[in-house]
């Protein structure tokens, strides 16, 4: 088997499992992650599919990494931007699916399990995904693109961007619902918790992403 064939195996599984770790992290029902916290919010308050809506931001998305790359004239990157839509279309699939056949529950220490099984398979899915440095996760994608933008680190962009998230999750929980849905301490666990499980991830099994991805 080919490197080439071994890597989008390997960034097809980490989707796959990334997809299962943001449904899981809406099943603990204790907060969501930045990132989607605008379309799961939205789509507690409207009963419109978690999936369908998250496919759109997602698309967003993609649009402003287009405007972002056109103005610093990479036109290069397009074409990878544009393969996010086919990708977010089959990722929000398995979100609805995972959606449908994943069950709550209301007790709190079940909820907790969920919550910390949700941050490690986020954690590891993200870290496949991006270490096979393929077509970005739309959400991972739209980071990188502004930190171009305004030469910034990809670390505080990705902390400013939640922030942003967070903010307009916020605002609309409150001017709309008139509570705060979607926001909690499952957020803030998961914030700290995927970056911990991302940085692990890459520890142990640094040798073999560069034998991967090295031709």
């Amino acid at each position: 088997m080919s490197k080439r064939t071994r890597r989008f195996i390997v960034y097809a599984i980490g989707m796959f499992v990334l997809a299962l770790g943001l449904t899981l992290n809406t099943k603990a029902d204790l907060g969501v992650s930045p990132i989607i916290s605008v379309p799961y919010s939205i789509s507690q308050i409207t009963g419109y599919n978690f999936g369908d809506l998250t496919f759109v931001v997602y698309a967003l998305f993609v649009v402003v990494q287009i405007v972002i790359h056109l103005n610093l004239k990479k036109n290069k990157k397009i074409m990878s931007d544009l393969l996010q839509l086919p990708l977010s279309l089959i990722f929000t699939r398995l979100l609805n699916i995972f959606s449908t056949y994943i069950p709550t529950s209301q007790n709190l220490g079940i909820r907790f399990i969920v919550l910390a099984f949700a941050i490690i398979c986020t954690g590891v899915g993200a870290a496949m995904s991006l270490s096979m440095q393929l077509v970005p996760n739309p959400g991972d994608g739209i980071v990188q693109a502004l930190a171009e933008r305004f030469n910034k680190s990809v670390g505080l962009t990705k902390n400013l961007f939640d922030c942003f998230n967070l903010c307009i999750t916020l605002c609309i929980s409150i001017f709309i619902a008139h509570q705060i849905v979607g926001v909690g301490i499952g957020t803030v666990i998961a914030v700290i918790g995927v970056g911990r499980v991302i940085a692990l991830f890459h520890h142990i099994f640094e040798c073999k992403i560069e034998e991967l991805i090295c031709e």
